[in-house]
């Protein structure tokens, strides 16, 4: 395969923008747009050729309402965490766009999947959530090449969430995905933008032995 260095400076540029998006422009994304996108998200590696990512597209407004209230006692639970300014700061943050985003999915991996059976995932089980966890990031990358941004919404129950959505309890939550047009964007993340934690100079560390 030979590529462009258009392609590749593009590409570069692509991590570069590819934030988390907490605010949302309200239009609606095409369908057509939406299952391209998922299409596209397993093309991701994984496990065995397992591809145990199941997407649960959260769309009626009691189930989204569920979530809601799912995210409010979680994060009114984090905030317990924490004390004095942080405190404050924290209770400040805008943390999700679960009112706004016109599409929204729960991402679950399925650790009884028959699929690879079990090549790879037989010593290192993890390896399932983390295919699922690739699934979700080329989703996103795919998403913001399409000029829709992705947000990760994590201050969640993940046990609650698979009642919520009446899945089976097999499937272990690893995303809650916000996708939506971004009103907000920047190259720079938003909880550095905010003053509530900077980027680590030590990010990059490699160990030679």
């Amino acid at each position: 395969m030979s590529l462009t260095q258009g392609f590749v400076d593009e590409f570069e540029r692509l991590l570069q923008w590819r934030r988390d998006v907490r605010h949302f422009a309200s239009e609606p994304i095409s369908d057509e747009l939406v299952e391209h996108l998922l299409d596209l998200a397993c093309l991701a590696p994984s496990v065995g050729n397992s591809q145990p990512w199941r997407f649960v597209s959260v769309d009626e407004a009691r189930h989204r309402s569920a979530v809601v209230a799912n995210f409010s006692a979680a994060n009114a639970h984090a905030l317990q965490g924490y004390e004095g300014e942080r405190a404050e700061r924290y209770a400040n943050l805008k943390l999700a766009g679960l009112g706004e985003a016109p599409r929204q999915f729960a991402v679950f991996c399925d650790e009884d999947t028959s699929q690879g059976h079990g090549l790879g995932s037989r010593t290192m089980p993890e390896m399932l959530r983390y295919s699922t966890a690739l699934a979700v990031h080329t989703l996103w990358l795919a998403a913001r090449a399409h000029d829709i941004g992705v947000g990760w919404v994590s201050i969640i129950d993940p046990e609650r969430m698979a009642d919520d959505l009446d899945v089976p309890r097999r499937w272990k939550l690893v995303a809650y995905l916000c996708l939506g047009r971004s009103l907000d964007e920047s190259t720079v993340p938003e909880l550095e933008r905010v003053g509530w934690q900077a980027r680590s100079s030590a990010c990059r560390q490699v160990i030679y032995r």
